[in-house]
């Protein structure tokens, strides 16, 4: 009861110390493994509501919604973690979640666009720290070249251009991944099932359903109404109450 009355007491704050933010994550996962999951949903969600909404708040509220068989929300909250940097168990996760899901999505997958593709196939971190390594690197090249005696610097100049041109290339990969998080939007289906139109009006002709747990691309908003594209290609206006951006 002691513990009870002070996590309440907790959660009705306006701010969290690290220390209070930590004992509310602490009884909010004894909830979970006691299945008591309405108190351990409420102690992630506030800690979210409070700003604490680091990779594990997000992957134990992921996997607290699987649990209880919304896959809405549990695909939601694991895909959030994983792009939080939350790599043990999310894949594992995510693969239980969509193995459940209605939507098995058949037909061709659309090629994705380049700067896409690109993305997917190189690490974020990894190329905007190579670009201040090398950026530093290439100045540094320049310096010794200035500093030290004729004859004895052309491999500081050859050094120095080698590391500005890497750290142009690995800056470019890193302004792709900036381009396409800022423009490209995918969203979770968290409504149990939603119709796709032809045209963003209640009266336009049902293209496709789709259900909780599908992953889609938001291409734009018409109001109450949202177009998108399923991982075939497929599009269609659907509403924007239905899905959660990632």
């Amino acid at each position: 009861m002691t513990a009870a009355l002070l996590l309440a007491s907790v959660l009705s704050q306006a701010y969290y110390t690290p220390a209070e933010a930590q004992a509310v994550f602490g009884q909010a996962n004894d909830a979970y493994y006691k299945e008591d999951y309405a108190a351990a949903q409420q102690g992630f969600q506030k800690l979210l509501d409070h700003g604490y909404g680091g990779s594990d708040v997000l992957y134990n509220l992921g996997t607290l919604y699987l649990a209880k068989g919304r896959l809405g929300e549990a695909v939601l909250y694991l895909e959030r973690a994983r792009r939080a940097g939350r790599a043990a168990d999310v894949e594992g996760n995510l693969a239980m979640a969509k193995a459940k899901q209605l939507d098995q999505v058949v037909g061709a997958a659309a090629e994705e666009p380049f700067l896409q593709r690109v993305v997917a196939a190189t690490s974020e971190p990894f190329f905007s720290w190579a670009f201040l390594v090398l950026w530093v690197g290439a100045f540094a090249g320049f310096g010794l070249f200035l500093v030290l005696r004729p004859g004895r610097r052309g491999w500081a100049l050859a050094a120095g251009a080698l590391a500005l041109f890497a750290a142009l290339g690995a800056g470019s990969v890193s302004a792709v991944h900036y381009t396409v998080a800022t423009t490209v939007t995918e969203a979770v289906v968290l409504a149990p099932e939603l119709k796709a139109r032809e045209f963003p009006k209640d009266s336009g002709k049902v293209s496709f359903e789709v259900h909780a747990g599908l992953k889609v691309r938001l291409l734009e908003t018409a109001g109450p109404f949202v177009r998108i594209r399923l991982p075939n290609g497929l599009e269609g206006w659907t509403e924007k109450d239905g899905v959660a951006a990632l």
